[in-house]
């Protein structure tokens, strides 16, 4: 069966917290952007998630992490680009992430290394920014105006 992707509601909160555990990702601050989080669910199960942070036109994506038993299946590129499409439909025009482990990954969708001192300064105030994550984490981001569009002549 595929997972589905669908908005976490309140009673995702622990499963996702679990999962993010378990993939050794940072919970810090989850819980205050579940309104614009999803989750891929195996029937029940939630076995998958990502989130954005919202700060105006800027977003940081985060807590993209699948199951260990998900995982090589292409679901982690499903959520990404649905979190993505969310924050198109947010108004978003920047997101930016931070990782340890996944630059190669988060490049293939079109996201570039960028300098901490560049980000946004809402995004830089966030959590994630100023706690959760090391300072030896890759940030990246990517624009979202024009991704996909065909170029300008």
């Amino acid at each position: 069966m595929t997972p589905t992707i669908a908005p976490a509601g309140a009673a995702d909160l622990a499963p996702v917290l679990e999962l993010l555990r378990r993939s050794k990702l940072p919970e810090a601050g989850f819980a205050d952007h579940l309104a614009a989080a999803l989750v891929a669910r195996d029937g029940d199960r939630v076995v998958g998630s990502a989130a954005l942070e919202l700060y105006g036109s800027a977003a940081l994506l985060r807590s993209v992490a699948v199951d260990e038993r998900h995982r090589s299946q292409g679901l982690g590129r499903r959520l990404a680009e649905a979190t993505l499409d969310l924050a198109r439909a947010r108004g978003v025009d920047r997101v930016y992430l931070l990782t340890d482990t996944a630059p190669r990954f988060f490049a293939r969708l079109g996201f570039s290394e960028t300098d901490r001192a560049t980000v946004d300064s809402a995004v830089r105030e966030s959590v994630e920014f100023r706690t959760a994550c090391p300072a030896s984490a890759i940030c990246m981001m990517l624009h979202l105006s024009g991704v996909g569009q065909p170029a300008n002549p």
